[in-house]
């Protein structure tokens, strides 16, 4: 336990530069969120069909573990994100994730131009399967393949 404590303990000069941080409240609908910021800002849309959606993302150094891998944090917000898209109905209440499970197959370093490819498996009621891969667009190497699970409440027929 101590060395995970130890591991996640901020350096004087990291704690100064996160104490300097300003994050203002978000609001919704009119601009994006930190964690859209963050998280997504480089993702780009290539092609949507239906059942089908696929992004290229190019791996940014904020989202690198100290390997200068993409940090599989990062992989599974790609599979939790895209694999979400593929089955939003604009109008609709959101999906929400039941589960993932991912396979972590290779890795991506800083600057490497990825491919994410999602496909519905299939639909029933408010329940939605899906299919992520994530591929290294240059080499075609397959870095991660994710399941992901999604429920949206249905309408009332009342």
């Amino acid at each position: 336990m101590e060395k995970v404590k130890e591991f996640l303990e901020l350096s004087k000069e990291e704690a100064e530069t996160v104490s300097r941080l300003t994050i203002h409240p978000h609001r919704t609908g009119s601009e994006c969120s930190f964690y859209e910021y963050f998280a997504l800002r480089g993702i780009l849309v290539d092609r949507v069909e239906a059942g089908v959606v696929s992004c290229t993302f190019k791996v940014p150094p904020r989202l690198t573990d100290k390997s200068g891998n993409l940090a599989t944090g990062a992989v599974a917000n790609l599979v939790d994100e895209v694999g979400g898209a593929v089955v939003h109905v604009e109008g609709l209440p959101i999906n929400v994730s039941v589960d993932m499970s991912i396979s972590f197959l290779g890795t991506a370093k800083l600057n490497d131009e990825l491919e994410i490819t999602s496909k519905v498996l299939g639909q029933r009621g408010g329940y939605s399967g899906t299919v992520v891969l994530v591929r290294n667009k240059a080499t075609g190497e397959l870095i991660a393949e994710g399941r992901h699970s999604l429920f949206r409440k249905q309408a009332s027929k009342l």
